[in-house]
C-alpha cells in the first residue's frame, strides 16, 4: 500500500538544511575578511561624506539637467543595485556623497569623470629628462628632440611594460578623486577655474602640436618645438584644469597617473562612448590586474581598423585627460576587445571596471576632503527600536507556546533556525555585493517574522482541521501538508512580488526594505519546507511528542475521536439493518 500523499523522510530534509548551513558558514569563516559581522548602514554606525562641486570650461552655472544627469550617474557607480546603503544628493551645484564606514577615498573616486578616449602616442619622454633637456639651447633642442624621439619609439615598442607597471592608478598622488588633489585648497572662482581651462588649452591643446595635421614644409620643426615648450611647462603634480575638460579633437600634452610620464598624444580617433562593456580581471602571466574592454559594433569596427594600420605604434588609454596605459599594438585586434594594464590592485581594477561601464559624467568635479557623519539616529533610539523588536518577537514566542504547545515549539525553533540562515546571508552579501543593513532592512526582517509565522499558522490551522475530520494526529500531518503548501506557496508569492515592485520602482532606504522582506520570503520557504514540515512529522510519529498533554491537539483529537466513535455506530446500525432484511 502506497504512503499517502505529502508523507517524506524528515532525516532528509534536515539533512538538506544542515549542509546549507554549514555550506554558508564555512563561506562565511573561511572567505573574504572573515569577519563575522554583517555591514551596517549610515543610520545604524556613521559614515563618510565628500562633497563634490561642479566646474564647467566656461565657467557658466551648471545646467539642472546636468546635475541631475551626474547625481543619477553616480548613484549608478556607489550604489548599482540599490542597496549598498549610500547616498546621493544634490546640494545647488554640488553632488554630496554619503557611504558608510570609513570609504572617503573611495567616495571620491566616485566622482571621477571618467572621459575616456583612445589617442595615438607622438612623442613621450620621462619626467627625470624633463630639465636636463631644457637647459639646452634651442638649435640643440631640436636636435635632441628628434634622437629622443626615436629612442622613445624604440622604448614603447621594446619595454612598454615597463612603462605600463609605472602608471597604476593609486600610485598617483592625483588619483583620489575628479579633478586630482583639491582637498584642503581654497575653492577658486568659476571665471579663475575657466581662465585656467583656457590657459591649458592654448598650450596643451595647440593644433600645431600634431604634425600630421599640417602638409607644410617646417611644420615637423615647428611642431616638436611646440611639443618640448608644452612638455616643460607641464608639471605632473598638483592640480590639472583639464582634467575631464579637455577637447577631444585637438592634440594633448599631459602624463600618465603615476606623474613618471610625459606624453604628446593624437586627436582622439575611438570615443570611450563605444566601450559596451568592462570587467576586471587577473592576469596569471603577468601577475597583476587588468581591466577587459568590449566595445560596441561601430566602435569594433574603428578599433580593428586602427590596430591592423597601426601595428608597432602605441596607443594611449586617456581617462579624464590623464594616461592610464600606452600599450604597443603588436597584432590587428579583430574581435574588438582589449585591456588596459596597470599596477592595479583587485579593488582598483574593479573600480574603474565599473566607472567606464556606467559611463562617463557630463562636467568635471572638484572633491572636498572625506568628513565623518555620525550615526543619524541616536544610541538611545537605536536601543528603543532594538528593545521593541524583541518584545514583539517575545510575544509572539509566548503566544505559540501557549496556544500551540509542542507545534509552539517548532515555531521558535524554526525562526531560530531562520535567523541563522539570515545572519549568514547578511554577512555574505556585505561581502559580494556590498549590502548594508539599515534600519529600514531591520523593519523589513520583522516583518518577515510575521510573515514565517503566519506560514507556520495555516500549516498548523490545516492539521487542526483534518483531526477534526476524524483523522489521528499521524495521518494529519501529511494530509495537511498538501493542503497548506499552496497556501503557503501562493501567499510567498504575493509578497515576494510586493517586495520586487517596491524595489524596482523605489528608491533609498526603502529599495533596502524591500530588498530585505524580498529575501526574508525565499529563506521563509526554505524553512517551512525543510525545517518545519520535517520537524511537525517527526513530532507525529512519536508517541510521547504527540501524546495530547504536549502537542496541545487534546481537544481536537475527542472531537476527531467523537467522529470517528459516530461513525462506527452509523455503520454497525447500517450493518444490523441490512442483516434484518
Amino acid at each position: 500500500m502506497a504512503p499517502p500523499a505529502g508523507t517524506i523522510r524528515p532525516g532528509r530534509y534536515l539533512s538538506i538544511f544542515v549542509l546549507i548551513v554549514v555550506a554558508l558558514y564555512s563561506l562565511v569563516f573561511l572567505t573574504g575578511d572573515r569577519e563575522p559581522t554583517p555591514k551596517l548602514g549610515i543610520d545604524l554606525q556613521g559614515g563618510t561624506r565628500v562633497t563634490l562641486t561642479a566646474r564647467t570650461p566656461d565657467g557658466q552655472e551648471p545646467s539642472q539637467d546636468q546635475l541631475d544627469q551626474a547625481r543619477q550617474i553616480i548613484e549608478t557607480r556607489v550604489n548599482g543595485i540599490g542597496v549598498s546603503g549610500a547616498e546621493v544628493v544634490l546640494d545647488g551645484s554640488n553632488v554630496v556623497i554619503t557611504v558608510p564606514g570609513e570609504e572617503g577615498e573611495q567616495a571620491k573616486n566616485l566622482g571621477r569623470t571618467a572621459k575616456l578616449g583612445f589617442r595615438t602616442v607622438i612623442n613621450a619622454q620621462p619626467v627625470q629628462q624633463q630639465g636636463q633637456q631644457g637647459q639646452n639651447g634651442q638649435q640643440g633642442q631640436n636636435g635632441q628632440q628628434d634622437g629622443q624621439q626615436g629612442q622613445n619609439g624604440q622604448n614603447q615598442q621594446n619595454g612598454q611594460g615597463q612603462q605600463d607597471g609605472q602608471s597604476g592608478q593609486g600610485d598617483s598622488p592625483d588619483a583620489a578623486g575628479s579633478p586630482q588633489g583639491g582637498g584642503g585648497s581654497q575653492p577658486q572662482s568659476d571665471e579663475d577655474v575657466a581662465r585656467e581651462i583656457r590657459e591649458a588649452k592654448q598650450v596643451r591643446q595647440n593644433p600645431a602640436l600634431d604634425p600630421g595635421r599640417n602638409p607644410q614644409q617646417g611644420a615637423s620643426q615647428q611642431a616638436m618645438q611646440l611639443q618640448q615648450q608644452a612638455m616643460a611647462s607641464l608639471t605632473c603634480s598638483g592640480n590639472d584644469p583639464l582634467v575631464g575638460n579637455d577637447d577631444p579633437n585637438q592634440p594633448l600634452v599631459t602624463c600618465n597617473e603615476a606623474g613618471t610620464e610625459k606624453y604628446v598624444l593624437s586627436p582622439v580617433f575611438l570615443e570611450g562612448t563605444q566601450v559596451d562593456d568592462a570587467s576586471a580581471q587577473f592576469d596569471p602571466q603577468q601577475g597583476g590586474w587588468l581591466v577587459n574592454l568590449q566595445f560596441k559594433g561601430e566602435g569594433r569596427e574603428t578599433w580593428a581598423d586602427y590596430t591592423a594600420q597601426n601595428t608597432g605604434a602605441n596607443a594611449a588609454f586617456v581617462l579624464d585627460s590623464r594616461v592610464v596605459s600606452a600599450p604597443t599594438i603588436n597584432e590587428p585586434i579583430p574581435n574588438g576587445q582589449t585591456q588596459i594594464s596597470g599596477e592595479f590592485t583587485e579593488d582598483e581594477a574593479r573600480n574603474l571596471a565599473d566607472i567606464l561601464k556606467y559611463g562617463s559624467l557630463p562636467l568635471s568635479f572638484e572633491s572636498s576632503d572625506a568628513t565623518t557623519v555620525s550615526p543619524t539616529l541616536g544610541l538611545a533610539s537605536l536601543e528603543a527600536g532594538l528593545i521593541a523588536g524583541a518584545i514583539g518577537i517575545a510575544l509572539v514566542f509566548v503566544y505559540c507556546l501557549l496556544y500551540y504547545r509542542m507545534l509552539g515549539v517548532l515555531t521558535v525553533l524554526s525562526l531560530a533556525l531562520s535567523a541563522t540562515i539570515v545572519y549568514a546571508v547578511l554577512v555574505l552579501l556585505g561581502r559580494w555585493i556590498g549590502f548594508t543593513l539599515d534600519l529600514a532592512g531591520v523593519a523589513g526582517f520583522i516583518i518577515a517574522i510575521g510573515v514565517t509565522a503566519d506560514s507556520f499558522v495555516v500549516y498548523f490551522e490545516r492539521i487542526k482541521d483534518e483531526m477534526r475530520d476524524a483523522k489521528t494526529f499521524r495521518s494529519a500531518v501529511p494530509r495537511a501538508w498538501v493542503r497548506a503548501r499552496r497556501t503557503i506557496l501562493a501567499s510567498d508569492a504575493i509578497m515576494f512580488l510586493c517586495a520586487g515592485v517596491l524595489y524596482a520602482l523605489a528608491v533609498g532606504e526603502v529599495r533596502g526594505f524591500a530588498f530585505t522582506l524580498g529575501m526574508s520570503t525565499v529563506l521563509d520557504l526554505i524553512v517551512v519546507f525543510l525545517v518545519t514540515h520535517p520537524l511537525v512529522a517527526m513530532v507525529s510519529r512519536s508517541k510521547k511528542l504527540s501524546s495530547p498533554k504536549l502537542s496541545g491537539l487534546g481537544t481536537v483529537q475527542r472531537l476527531g475521536s467523537q467522529r470517528r466513535g459516530g461513525v462506527h455506530i452509523s455503520q454497525a446500525k447500517a450493518a444490523t439493518n441490512t442483516k434484518g432484511a
